[in-house]
């Protein structure tokens, strides 16, 4: 008899815990969680002589997001682009997002992700921190103003549970 009450009270509690828990769950995926992103502002780049590798003749697109350094007297040519690193961002409806982005090349990137009233600039040396609720689902490019088209990324916004 006091087996049954045992394992009749130690179901009666794994339900209560399990409830318990079920329901503080729900609470804190409806609320959101806060997250922090930690991005940088980048300019990969990449550089050979003409004895090496013949320069391009196809141009590239126009805009600032690339750059084709023709040959110096050396014969040394250059190619680069600016990206945000990371570059897809992947959240929940109802996240308090923060994008902690460190400016390590370029002076500046004005930038708005779109969608959402959310705009900023990036400087070099400096650490900009945008804070912002992702209260829609979608997804939302955010791009640096000036230098497209190479410079650009996502904000995935899934629906919330």
């Amino acid at each position: 008899m006091f087996g049954h009450n045992f394992e009749a009270s130690t179901v009666l509690l794994a339900l209560a815990v399990a409830l318990t828990t079920a329901g503080l769950a729900g609470s804190a995926a409806a609320a959101g969680m806060k997250r922090t992103i930690t991005m940088v502002a980048v300019e990969p780049k990449g550089g050979t002589t003409v004895d090496k590798e013949p320069f391009p003749s196809t141009p590239l697109p126009e805009g600032k997001g690339y750059a084709l350094t023709s040959p110096d007297a050396n014969g040394r040519w250059e190619v680069s682009t600016y990206r945000w690193q990371p570059n897809q961002i992947i959240v929940n409806q109802g996240d308090e997002v923060t994008l902690e982005i460190l400016g390590i090349n370029g002076a500046e990137h004005p930038a708005t992700v779109e969608g959402y009233d959310v705009s900023f600039t990036v400087k070099r040396g400096e650490l900009t921190t945008v804070t912002f609720t992702a209260d829609k689902t979608g997804v939302f490019p955010f791009r640096c103003g000036t230098h497209q088209p190479a410079m650009v990324g996502e904000l995935i916004v899934l629906p919330g549970s």
